[in-house]
């Protein structure tokens, strides 16, 4: 019997026990990781999904979309969006939304644990205590200071100019790389992406993900960042040619990382595994308890939002 209420698609569980009571409030929900045979769900009640709720790293791609004709909103949890067709499902008429802002702090934060952690070698002088080396013969190496150094900025958006604001606390001198220079904010603009880095005592990629940043960060600009600049990447494995990357750590032509993005997510290259001169982290950068609340939330306000209104709250542009 077809439910009185519109479906909502719901590719993904979310962790707190207020989310299903909301989404069901007026719509007929289908916890699709629930089902035992995921296509014969969608195939049994394409025509009744109005509604689909999806994360930055749940693939939505235009297959799917193709396969639900009266799906009117996608409502994401995340800031980045390069895992959904966002283009193609606006063509067909479909909103979708994000969750920016309420991240970019933890965000933030995390690109600066990482650069300390990266720096001081946090990762390493850890492993160094619990295997007992410490007051043995192997003296622990010295780290890189962080205040007062160089910090290059590849994204000024939202987060980019979180990152920009904790910089001022160990008074670093900032400069940023976009596709265009910024006229509200006074910092330093590089157009040349290989002079940023070369300039650089570290580099913080913060951009979005998606064809256009595909291995923006490439042989060339490692190289120009250097055998003691050091590498953050908070933003999507993509952006980064990853396999040049571990080529210049390895060989030395790149002094540091600190990433907690990759290319073939969850997959991790194994030799970063084996550097001391890395700090690899499981894509945690808006894992805590405030924010991932906060993102539910107003993915679940969109979905009210469109449930009351036939809008939603924070649309993407058109791409």
């Amino acid at each position: 019997m077809t439910s009185p209420k519109p479906a909502l698609l719901q590719l993904l569980p979310f962790p707190f026990p207020h989310t299903q009571e909301r989404l069901a409030k007026h719509f007929d929900v289908i916890e699709l990781w629930n089902a035992p045979d995921a296509q014969a769900v969608i195939d049994a009640r394409k025509d009744e999904i109005a509604v689909l709720v999806t994360s930055a790293m749940t693939p939505t791609r235009a297959e799917l979309i193709d396969q639900l004709p009266n799906l009117k909103a996608i409502c994401s949890q995340g800031v980045g969006y390069d895992a959904i067709d966002v283009k193609h499902a606006q063509q067909k008429g479909i909103q979708v939304s994000n969750t920016p802002d309420v991240l970019n702090d933890c965000v933030a934060d995390l690109a600066f644990g990482l650069l300390l952690a990266a720096a001081r070698k946090l990762g390493h002088a850890e492993r160094y205590v619990r295997a007992n080396q410490w007051g043995g013969d192997v003296a622990f190496p010295l780290g890189t200071k962080v205040s007062h150094k160089k910090l290059g900025i590849v994204g000024l958006g939202r987060i980019g100019m979180a990152i920009a604001q904790r910089a001022t606390g160990f008074d670093m001198e900032v400069r940023y790389h976009n596709r265009r220079q910024r006229e509200d904010v006074t910092l330093g603009y590089e157009p040349s992406l290989k002079e940023l880095a070369s300039w650089s005592d570290f580099l913080i990629v913060a951009t979005v993900g998606g064809a256009s940043t595909r291995k923006l960060i490439d042989q060339e600009v490692l190289r120009a960042l250097g055998p003691k600049g050091i590498l953050i990447n908070i933003s999507r494995g993509s952006v980064i040619d990853e396999q040049a990357m571990v080529d210049a750590l390895v060989s030395g032509e790149l002094g540091g990382a600190g990433l907690d993005v990759y290319e073939a997510e969850p997959t991790v290259p194994d030799a970063l595994k084996t550097l001391d001169n890395v700090v690899i982290l499981p894509h945690i950068a808006s894992a805590t308890n405030e924010t991932r609340l906060d993102m539910l939330n107003l993915v679940l306000d969109n979905v009210d939002a469109y449930a009351t209104t036939g809008k939603l709250l924070t649309p993407l542009p058109a791409l």
